[in-house]
């Protein structure tokens, strides 16, 4: 989906003095949604139209001459640049204006039917919009890479060490680099990188993390292939990375969803897997061994 700051950047003197009015409202809006205090979900083509001043068929216009073909469509990328600005605490007052608090009426099984459907939503518009070009760009990097560096702070460490964790049977040289026990952060983790070959692989998502972006600025600065995971080309990885992959993260309360950015992770693992079929196949029959040999499984 067209990212809502840069589809108003590119509509330029295209729009009307009124289209114009909407593009600085939701400009606003996406700033500090801190200051506006209502639910996106809520934020029909009538109320935005109300708020702001002009008609409800300005607002359906200017929908389809930023390119999205409709109002939901645009209210999604509204809603997709907000969440990117929420603090957790402004997350969980959010989730309960929804009504989906622990003093709400709406049972266990109900809240369970939301999250789930949420992350079936997350992984069909992930499905719709990827790029499937940057994908197989992506997974002949891999393929092709000396070392492999894989950047992940925050939530998304949880992806990167799932993801490092299988480089890791696949490939010879694997650094999984995130904030560690022992004091060794990302920056000194990744000071070696830029050796003919090397391929760093930075996941963030919403609220972005600084170590990541600084993490892949240094590592694109020494010349390595640096491939990112996030979730929109609004994203700061976007601009510091050679190859950009986007999932989406959506989060029904205050906790990331991680289900989309996983399944493409996946995705990229079953496919360098496809390409190196019997060195894989070798690496397993001797794991198997060692696991057996130490007891590993049941």
């Amino acid at each position: 989906m067209l990212d809502i700051k840069q589809a108003i950047t590119d509509s330029g003197r295209r729009l009307s003095k009124s289209q114009r009015r909407i593009a600085e409202y939701i400009t606003r809006l996406t700033q500090n949604p801190e200051r506006y205090g209502f639910d996106i979900d809520a934020l029909t083509a009538g109320r935005l139209a109300s708020l702001i001043g002009v008609s409800e068929s300005t607002v359906v216009r200017f929908a389809e001459k930023l390119g999205y073909g409709n109002y939901p469509k645009l209210r999604r990328a509204i809603q997709d640049a907000v969440r990117a600005k929420l603090t957790s605490v402004q997350r969980i007052e959010a989730f309960k204006e929804k009504g989906k608090s622990a003093h709400s009426d709406e049972s266990i099984d109900s809240l369970l039917d939301t999250v789930l459907k949420s992350d079936l939503d997350n992984i069909r518009r992930t499905l719709q919009n990827l790029d499937r070009e940057a994908f197989k760009q992506a997974a002949v990097a891999l393929n092709n890479a000396g070392r492999i560096f894989i950047v992940g702070s925050r939530t998304s460490a949880a992806l990167a060490l799932f993801f490092g964790y299988y480089c890791n049977i696949m490939f010879d040289n694997v650094k999984i680099l995130t904030e560690t026990a022992g004091g060794v952060g990302v920056p000194e983790q990744i000071l070696s990188v830029g050796k003919p070959g090397d391929t760093v692989i930075g996941i963030s998502f919403p609220r972005y993390s600084q170590r990541t972006v600084h993490a892949l600025k240094f590592a694109k600065s020494k010349g390595a292939a640096v491939i990112a995971l996030t979730d929109a080309p609004s994203s700061p990885l976007k601009a510091v990375s050679d190859i950009c992959i986007y999932a989406k993260g959506d989060m029904v309360s205050f906790a990331d969803s991680l289900v989309a950015p996983l399944s493409v992770i996946n995705a990229l693992i079953a496919s360098v897997a496809e390409a190196r079929q019997d060195e894989i196949s070798g690496r397993f029959a001797e794991l198997e061994r060692i696991w057996s040999d130490n007891n590993v499984y049941e």
